[in-house]
C-alpha cells in the first residue's frame, strides 16, 4: 500500500519552499570563505559595536543581586521581566524619546517578545485574521514574505525620501473601495529596510490621521504598527528628531515595536511592543506564552541593567561608528559607481545604502549578479572551479519590491548593500568589484 507523505497546512506547504532571499543566502553561505568573500547582504550589526565587557559586567551584576533580579536563570513571565519593562519605560521617558512622557504610558502596555522584534511581528500574524496588510514599497521583504505565506495580501505603496507616500496611499484606498473592509493592519518601518529612508514626522502624522479615518469608516479599530528597529541609529545630526506616534494617537490604534539588537547585541534577542492596553496586546502576550514565554530571563535582566547604566554612551558610540562608515562608503560609491547610479538612498540612519542603477540589471539572473557571485561560466571571470575568485553578495532589489506592485521594473536595477558587518577595507574591495562587474555588463 502506497503511503502519502506528511500532510502540510497551507502555511506548511508555502514554507517548504525557501524564499528567494533564504535560498540565495544559503547557497552563498555554503561556500563562503572568510577573508576572501565579502558579504554586503547580511543585516548583521558591526561586531565592534557590541559592548562585550559591559555585557559581562551586567551578567555578573544580575547574578549577584537575586533580590532585584529574581530567579534570573529560570523561566520568565509571558509579558516579560518587570525590571526590563520598567527600564524601557524609564529610558523612553527620561530621554524623551519621540516626545514620550509619563502621561504617554498611562494607558499603554509594554510587552517583551519571545525572540526579538521579529517574534512580535510574527505573533501579529497569528492573532489577527488574514486579510490585507498595507506597507511601503520597497518593503521589509523578510516579514512581507512571511505575511504572504500565512495568507495575507500585501499592498505596497511606493515611498520617497520622506517614507511611504500618503497621497498615493489615499489614492490606493479609494481604488480598493469596499475591499478596504478587509484591511487588517498597516505596517510601516520608520527607518525603512531596505532603503533606510526615514519616515518624516509629517508623514507619520498623516498616517495616523488616515488610519484613524479608515477605522471610523469600517467601524472597527485598525492597528497601525510602526517598526522602530533602526530608530536609535539615526546618526545624521541634521535629521529632525523622530516623533513617537503614541503621543498623538487619540483613537488607540498605534503600536510601536522596538529592539535592542542594533544598539546592544542581536544575540540578546530583546524586542518589545508598546501600545494601548486591550485584547490585542493581551492576545500577543498569550501568543508569547504559547511559544515558550518571553526571551530568556537572564538576557532580559542583562538588558535591563544595561539600559539603567550607561545606555546613552553606548548609543552615541554606535552612532559615531556608523556615521563614519556611512560617510566613507558614500564617498566610495560616488567615486567608483556614480556614473551608473541613478539614485542612492540611506546613509543617515541604520547601515544600508539602496542603489538604483540607470542601465544595469542587478537581479539574480543578471550578468552583474553572476560576475559578483562568480557564476558566469567563464574561467577568466570566475576563477578555478575549486577556488573561485572573491565573491560579493548583496540583496537584489527584485526581492525588496512587491512582485505585484508598481516598482517591479525598477527593482530589477536596484540593490541593497550593508556597511554594517564588514569592515571598510572589505567594503572598498567589494565596491571596486562592482565597478568591474558594471564594465563586464557593458562589454558583453
Amino acid at each position: 500500500m502506497k503511503i502519502r507523505n506528511i500532510v502540510l497546512s497551507d502555511y506548511g506547504k508555502a514554507s517548504s519552499i525557501p524564499s528567494p532571499v533564504n535560498r540565495m543566502m544559503t547557497e552563498f553561505a555554503v561556500g563562503f570563505r572568510d577573508g576572501i568573500d565579502i558579504n554586503l547582504g547580511v543585516g548583521y550589526v558591526n561586531e565592534d559595536t557590541i559592548p562585550r565587557q559591559q555585557i559581562q559586567v551586567a551578567c555578573t551584576a544580575v547574578l549577584s543581586n537575586p533580590q532585584k533580579y529574581r530567579a534570573s536563570l529560570n523561566y520568565g513571565g509571558a509579558q516579560g521581566s518587570p525590571n526590563l519593562i520598567e527600564s524601557i519605560r524609564r529610558y523612553h521617558v527620561d530621554n524623551r524619546i519621540g516626545g514620550i512622557t509619563e502621561k504617554t504610558f498611562e494607558k499603554k502596555e509594554i510587552v517583551i517578545g519571545a525572540n526579538g522584534a521579529t517574534s512580535l511581528l510574527e505573533s501579529i500574524t497569528h492573532v489577527l485574521p488574514a486579510g490585507i496588510v498595507v506597507t511601503a514599497d520597497p518593503m521589509y521583504y523578510i516579514y512581507c514574505n512571511d505575511l504572504e505565506r500565512k495568507g495575507f495580501i500585501v499592498v505596497a505603496i511606493p515611498e520617497d525620501d520622506a517614507g511611504i507616500q500618503t497621497d498615493l496611499l489615499r489614492a490606493k484606498l479609494d481604488q480598493i473601495g469596499r475591499g478596504k473592509e478587509n484591511i487588517q493592519f498597516f505596517y510601516v518601518v520608520t527607518v525603512n529596510n531596505p532603503s533606510c529612508a526615514i519616515l518624516s514626522n509629517h508623514r507619520k502624522r498623516e498616517l495616523v490621521k488616515i488610519v484613524t479615518e479608515h477605522s471610523y469608516e469600517v467601524g472597527r479599530k485598525i492597528p497601525l504598527v510602526f517598526d522602530n528597529a533602526y530608530r536609535e541609529l539615526v546618526h545624521d545630526r541634521t535629521v529632525e528628531p523622530m516623533e513617537s506616534a503614541l503621543c498623538y494617537d487619540e483613537l488607540g490604534i498605534v503600536y510601536e515595536i522596538g529592539t535592542l539588537s542594533k544598539i546592544l547585541a542581536p544575540g540578546l534577542r530583546i524586542g518589545y511592543l508598546m501600545g494601548p492596553k486591550g485584547a490585542f496586546v493581551d492576545s500577543i502576550i498569550q501568543r508569547t506564552s504559547d511559544i515558550g514565554f518571553s526571551a530568556p530571563l537572564i538576557n532580559q535582566e542583562i538588558a535591563s541593567y544595561l539600559l539603567d547604566n550607561g545606555i546613552e554612551k553606548q548609543i552615541e558610540k554606535v552612532n559615531i561608528g556608523y556615521q563614519e562608515k556611512a560617510k566613507q562608503v558614500r564617498t566610495w560609491i560616488d567615486d567608483l559607481l556614480s556614473a551608473n547610479v541613478q539614485t542612492c538612498s540611506g546613509g543617515s540612519a541604520g547601515f544600508y545604502y539602496y542603489l538604483t542603477f540607470s542601465n544595469i540589471d542587478t537581479h539574480s539572473g543578471s550578468d552583474f549578479f553572476k560576475y559578483l557571485t562568480r557564476t558566469t561560466g567563464k574561467d577568466d571571470i570566475d576563477g578555478p572551479l575549486h577556488d573561485p575568485l572573491p565573491k560579493v553578495i548583496y540583496i537584489p532589489g527584485e526581492y525588496c519590491v512587491h512582485p505585484h506592485g508598481e516598482m517591479v521594473d525598477i527593482g530589477k536595477r536596484q540593490l541593497r548593500i550593508s556597511y554594517g558587518f564588514e569592515e571598510l577595507p572589505q567594503i572598498y574591495d567589494a565596491l571596486k568589484l562592482m565597478r568591474l562587474a558594471i564594465a563586464y555588463c557593458k562589454e558583453i
